[in-house]
């Protein structure tokens, strides 16, 4: 009797990451634009609001550079 190793293909993975990839890669894209449109604010009518919505979100990409980068709290 001969068994056979079954070999399974890395395609499940690979799509999903693929579509996880093609997710991130519209996003940045998008916060690119909406960085290039000054976060749609006009230099006369900024407030701390608009100072403290940006260190918002300057605090979650900080989380995910961190990771991906391994630095921060992430660092080894």
């Amino acid at each position: 009797m001969t068994t056979r190793r079954a070999t399974t293909p890395n395609d499940k993975a690979l799509n999903a990451f693929i579509s996880a990839k093609a997710e991130i890669d519209t996003m940045l894209e998008r916060l690119k634009a909406l960085s290039d449109d000054h976060f749609n604010t006009h230099p006369d009518e900024i407030n701390w609001g608009d100072v403290g919505t940006l260190n918002h979100y300057a605090s979650l990409l900080r989380q995910i550079t961190d990771s991906a980068f391994k630095e921060g709290e992430y660092a080894e």
